[in-house]
């Protein structure tokens, strides 16, 4: 019996990554070799999403894969960003991994570079939620029982007071027509804190909300377990 694929999945975090994640660990044929992630130095938080480092080490534990990390500088231009990642995928093939997943939805430059990017060492992109209408992929999530907050807002597609606010119903219905439900378009990006790939939640708290690079970013703090 031949032993699963191993693939390695491009982990940001969010709602869209869990929702492929899940989707990639329900296939029989496929190993999820573990998450790999883009921390930005000196800020010491997820890429974009502005998350802190210590609650993506709690996501990892619970969701229960080895969790790789690739520094980039603040304003990373694409060559520093594209040698950095180029010398994560060398390992990932050093190690007989040949296909990395990426929760990416319909941006079809994005698949494109991506590709482009992996076919020069060799591998090969997976999108598990490709063209998946984002209507339907909002809805699945809370249906799911996945638990999310809105961790960084673009301020001119979305007001200010969407940062830190939960993902549930309220939340998708909220959106003006001209955001997507998914914020593929870059309109939100999300922690999620629980949900059916998680072993327990991770529990956080929401913090200051502060503007930075024309974002606004809600700060999560980890909360320390209760013992009973």
């Amino acid at each position: 019996m031949a032993r699963p694929e191993r693939i390695l999945f491009c982990w940001s975090g969010g709602k869209d990554s869990a929702m492929a994640l899940r989707a990639l660990l329900q296939e029989k044929d496929v190993h999820v070799a573990g998450l790999l992630t883009t921390v930005t130095e000196g800020f010491e938080r997820v890429s974009m999403h502005g998350v802190r480092r210590e609650l993506l080490y709690r996501q990892a534990e619970s969701i229960g894969l080895p969790l790789q990390e690739v520094y980039i500088p603040p304003q990373c231009v694409n060559p520093i960003y594209e040698a950095r990642m180029e010398a994560a995928m060398r390992s990932a093939v050093e190690q007989g991994i040949r296909r990395v997943a990426f929760g990416d939805i319909f941006l079809e430059d994005l698949r494109a570079y991506r590709e482009k990017n992996l076919a020069r060492v060799g591998m090969e992109a997976i999108f598990p939620i490709w063209k998946r209408d984002t209507r339907e992929l909002a809805r699945n999530f809370v249906d799911l029982g996945f638990r999310a907050r809105a961790v960084c807002v673009d301020p001119r597609v979305l007001d200010r007071s969407f940062a830190g606010r939960e993902l549930d119903e309220s939340f998708f219905r909220d959106l003006p027509n001209e955001a997507d439900p998914c914020g593929e378009n870059g309109e939100f990006h999300t922690f999620v804190y629980d949900g059916p790939i998680f072993q327990k939640p991770v529990k956080c708290r929401t913090g200051k909300v502060v503007e930075r690079d024309s974002f606004v970013f809600c700060d999560l703090l980890a909360e320390e377990e209760v013992l009973a």
